[in-house]
């Protein structure tokens, strides 16, 4: 056992009593929780008193490509403590396989299953004003396109592939893909083909593992925030979370945004359903918000992807308050 993990066995040994709460005992992990929707996920989960494993490429030490230095996976793991639940980090480059089996190994030695698989990796933001946007396949640099095959494909398969044996051990098996865009809005063709396959490829691994975990007992589901108010959309507009209605001056569009809060909560609710047999194949954090009755942080049920459905690709008469 490492210092690292003698301490956090020592910490336990001492700690108050477990955390109350809907997932109280269970064992998830969020891959891909430094900042965005899976940090939101891996908060919410802990908050319902699950023990969540995150994982990230950004460290206190280091930063990954994205280049942002402002959040770290180690803090998602003290907020996830701080929420209610038991954060335990673990940087992760989800490309390497070594370190991925290391992650699984870990969670195998200190848990034995693993009950809640939140696949929410993605990073390629960075490649999307230069090599997607505007841009046909053949103007895409093949090092770019591919590199956001990599991230957003990959990782996916490598994730699963190694983590899928220990979330069978699980009563009750939940495998949660998160991508851009639901089953129904993706048939649309999503500006450029590395993206739309980067986007679609989580749909369909849903669907397929949904398949094969329904022999033991569980579901796979794909799901996608709308229009996500994460730290990067938030700096790129130049404004916070506090403020963010200033930025629909810039992009009207974004008056329809949601909280990274709003698809936790709806996965939170989700993970804590006895009765998940229907699965959620494709369906964004408004679908699932109106069964589970969950609203985001300013009262509101935000549905981004009907809103660019019916009004800004079919021509209907609205506005995002009817939406939301």
């Amino acid at each position: 056992m490492t210092n690292e993990e003698t301490a956090i066995q020592n910490t336990r040994d001492t700690e108050q009593p477990a955390p109350a709460g809907p997932l109280a005992g269970r064992i998830a992990l969020v891959a891909g929780a430094t900042r965005g929707a899976g940090r939101a996920q891996a908060v919410e989960l802990g908050r319902a008193g699950a023990t969540v494993y995150v994982t990230g490429r950004t460290t206190r030490a280091r930063a990954s490509e994205v280049g942002r230095t402002s959040e770290t996976i180690e803090e998602t793991g003290e907020l996830v403590t701080a929420a209610g639940g038991t954060g335990i980090a673990v940087p992760t480059d989800h490309l390497d396989e070594a370190q991925v089996r290391a992650l699984a190994e870990r969670i195998d030695r200190e848990h034995g299953r693993l009950d809640i698989l939140v696949n929410d990796l993605w990073g390629g933001e960075h490649l999307m004003a230069t090599s997607v946007f505007g841009k046909k396949s053949w103007e895409t640099p093949l090092a770019d396109g591919l590199r956001i095959l990599e991230l957003g494909v990959r990782s996916h398969v490598i994730t699963a592939a190694l983590l899928l044996p220990l979330l069978i051990r699980s009563e009750a098996p939940l495998h949660v893909e998160v991508t851009d865009g639901t089953a129904h809005s993706n048939r649309r063709y999503r500006e450029n083909m590395y993206y739309d396959l980067a986007k679609n490829a989580p749909i369909r691994l849903a669907f397929g593992l949904g398949q094969e975990l329904a022999e033991y007992g569980g579901m796979a589901v794909a799901v996608s925030p709308g229009f996500l108010r994460s730290e990067q959309m938030l700096s790129h507009f130049g404004v916070s979370e506090e403020n963010w209605r200033d930025a629909i001056a810039r992009e009207p569009s974004f008056a329809i945004a949601e909280s990274p809060r709003y698809l936790a909560r709806a996965v939170a609710a989700l993970a804590a359903d006895p009765d998940r047999a229907r699965r959620w194949n494709g369906k964004s954090s408004g679908e699932l918000a109106r069964v589970y009755g969950v609203t985001d942080v300013d009262g509101s049920r935000p549905d981004a992807w009907a809103y660019f459905e019916d009004v800004i690709h079919g021509g209907k008469e609205g506005t995002p308050d009817d939406y939301r």
